[in-house]
This record gives C-alpha cells, structure tokens and sequence, in this order.
C-alpha cells in the first residue's frame, strides 16, 4: 500500500507480527471501546500512567526526550485524540482537525526502536487502568498498528 502526495509516493511499512496484520491502515475514529475502558476518567489515568512510564522507564529515554520538559499540553492532547479514537466525544478533532499523526509526527525521526519504546510505556499503563484482558489486548493490537504507521526511519531497529 502506498500513499500519493503531490511530490512522491511514500510506502507504508507491512508486514505481520505478534500483534497482527499491519497490511490495514489504522482506521481513525472508528474503535468503539470509549465505553468499555470506563470513558474519560480512565482515558486520563491511562495517559498519567503512560507518561508516568515514559518519564522512569530507561528503555524510553530516547522518546522522553522528543517531547517538552512540561507534558501538560500533550497530556491533553493525547487524552482528547484517544478519546475520539476510541469512539468518545469527538473533541480532538472539533479543536485540532483531522488527526493527519503521520504528518504531525515527520519531524522526529520515528523508527522500530521508538514504536516499540512507545509500545512498552502503553502496554504498560494498560495493565495497570485496564482490567478487561479482551479489551487490552484488542488496544494493544490497535495501538501498535497506529505506532507502526507513524514509523518514518525504517533503519532505525531495537538497541
């Protein structure tokens, strides 16, 4: 799968691992889980405990230091984009547009290391908030399809 700009075409990383088939695009707005993981009071204390993991996890270092040493506004942000993606009040995108997470994200140089370092603050914040197996494991896979189409370095792997 390619995406058409008016300059070039840019491939999409595909391929099938532990978390599934990542051949579909991240279908934004469409995960109807706002209501199974207990709305927007859990949504903020998955993004505390998130941030939380990615201030003390020496693993995620490298992706602490793309954000501002203040976390408040992205706090935000995040809570009101996995709001709406998850099937919530559609916040995000009355405030911000369309989420475009790929554009957003083209000035960090994103590869497997940093997904999978973002994968690991995620995952686990989700065993700490989310007590449905079912449901963690359905984020799980859905988060890391959209990590993986935010990845923008393919030479960058695991240290």
């Amino acid at each position: 799968m390619t995406f058409q700009r008016k300059d070039k075409q840019m491939a999409h990383p595909t391929d099938t691992n532990q978390y599934g088939d990542l051949k579909q695009l991240p279908q934004m707005m469409s995960n109807p889980h706002f209501e199974s993981i207990g709305g927007e009071a859990q949504i903020i204390k998955l993004v505390d405990r998130f941030y939380q993991y990615m201030d003390t996890l020496p693993e995620a270092s490298h992706i602490r230091a793309m954000h501002e040493t203040d976390l408040s506004h992205t706090r935000q942000v995040l809570v009101k984009f996995l709001m709406e993606w998850l099937g919530g009040p559609k916040v995000y995108s009355a405030e911000r547009g369309h989420p475009r997470l790929r554009q957003k994200h083209l000035h960090f140089s994103i590869g497997e290391a940093e997904r999978d370092a973002w994968m690991l603050c995620m995952q686990r914040a989700m065993e700490d908030v989310v007590t449905d197996a079912t449901l963690r494991r359905q984020l799980q896979q859905a988060f890391f399809k959209t990590a993986d189409f935010i990845r923008n370095d393919k030479g960058s792997t695991n240290a």
